[in-house]
């Protein structure tokens, strides 16, 4: 910016951008009030108004070094804005403030860009521009929303943003590197990859069908998105491939979540086994895709509520998943301790019959003396273990016409992983 203003002067530049942003937000305002001009006519000036406004503004701030003009001029706009928003009040019972509050911003534009950075005077600009627009959706998006929503977002914050920092980062024990911190980092970590994916579901993808609900429920568990939608395509008639191809992909989303937690954790794990991550990503997706394309009996599906009722920060599965991380700590070590690295792999086919993720979060976060290396594989053998137990559940539970193609999809899946562990 520096460059550009020695070729045009800063003044002409502001004055021109302050007068070009106000008549937009006049605009704006004038196109809304318009698209509302059956209830009343309680609009505050019009679109050259909040130009005049802003103009208004800067002649004063630049005009006093003192600024005191500035302060006057802002007060003789807060009066007449008053007596309009009293006008509203006592003719059409119009109680909003949003205009009026818009027009104070606009006349504060240029403090804003005589004061501070260029990107934080758009940064804001751009947040009541867009905010100003979002008035139905917000609308809409509210009556969407219990009071329940916000004592999750509450426990959300709480757990992250206060219990994180205050815990203390000392060892429990005094032949373990495990500390009060790092367990409830995992809480925070686990619970953050499933609040998205829970958000994601309830709000934006609620209706999407059978592929999204596979997609965002392998975000939140892979395994219970399996056994949810092999209880359902016992129900309909037509869509079995798509029921299948779910689950393919919830298990292909599962290598992203993991992916996810070994970037965080550990990243000389995530550098080793990225590839191969994408590798199982890509044959997981094209597994789904080929059963979903392939014959595909494409039908209207109602679309399965997979895990919308689930809270993910209820304090009941925060304490499992403290438990389990905690029971997992001491269990891997004293399984490295006596039996080495090959009890390391006997113990990743064990677990992964259970919630894999507080084996590998010890694995990404543990010193147990067994290198990256041998780390990797049974990283990828616990996975494999978990995706042998996904396909027993399908098989169990899914409708006549979906247990063949899952067969054929997790056959791909599973020899893919046995071939990557080979390689490792």
């Amino acid at each position: 910016m520096e460059n550009f203003f020695e070729i045009v002067p800063r003044e002409l530049f502001e004055i021109v951008v302050i007068a070009l942003f106000s008549l937009i937000i006049g605009l704006s305002q004038k196109a809304m009030h318009k698209a509302h001009s059956d209830k009343n006519d309680s609009s505050f000036g019009t679109d050259r108004t909040f130009t005049f406004i802003g103009l208004l503004g800067y002649i004063f701030w630049i005009s006093d070094n003192s600024h005191t003009l500035y302060l006057i001029g802002l007060s003789i706009v807060a009066v007449f804005l008053a007596i309009n928003y009293f006008y509203k009040i006592s003719l059409f019972q119009d109680f909003g403030l949003t205009t009026v509050i818009i027009a104070l911003m606009t006349y504060s534009l240029a403090a804003l860009i005589r004061t501070q950075p260029v990107w934080l005077f758009l940064l804001v600009y751009v947040i009541v521009l867009v905010f100003t627009e979002l008035k139905q959706p917000l609308n809409t998006f509210s009556q969407k929303v219990n009071r329940e929503e916000f004592i999750t977002l509450g426990k959300f914050l709480a757990i992250a943003g206060i219990i994180l920092p205050i815990v203390p980062d000392k060892p429990i024990v005094s032949f373990l590197d495990l500390t009060p911190y790092r367990i409830w980092l995992a809480v925070v970590v686990i619970s953050s990859i499933s609040y998205l994916s829970y958000i994601l579901r309830k709000f934006v993808f609620r209706d999407s069908g059978i592929i999204v609900a596979g997609i965002l429920g392998g975000l939140y568990s892979s395994t219970a998105t399996t056994i949810v939608l092999a209880k359902q395509s016992r129900e309909q008639i037509y869509g079995q491939r798509h029921f299948a191809a779910g689950i393919l992909l919830a298990t292909a989303m599962m290598y992203l979540r993991i992916a996810i937690l070994m970037a965080i954790f550990s990243r000389e794990l995530f550098n080793l086994l990225i590839p191969w991550f994408m590798l199982m990503l890509v044959v997981s997706t094209v597994a789904a895709i080929a059963v979903l394309y392939i014959r595909s009996d494409t039908q209207s599906i109602k679309p399965p509520q997979v895990g919308d009722s689930v809270n993910p920060l209820e304090f009941r599965v925060a304490i499992i998943f403290t438990l389990l991380f905690v029971i997992m700590s001491f269990l891997t070590y004293f399984t490295v301790k006596r039996f080495g690295a090959k009890g390391l792999q006997a113990l990743a086919y064990i677990v992964g019959v259970t919630d894999i993720d507080p084996f590998l979060i010890n694995l990404f976060q543990g010193k147990f003396g067994v290198g990256a290396g041998m780390t990797a594989i049974a990283t990828m053998q616990a996975i494999f273990s978990n995706n042998l137990l996904k396909l027993v559940y399908g098989l169990v539970l899914a409708g006549r016409k979906v247990k063949p193609v899952l067969l054929a999809g997790f056959s791909i899946i599973l020899l893919t992983s046995i071939l990557i562990i080979i390689l490792l």
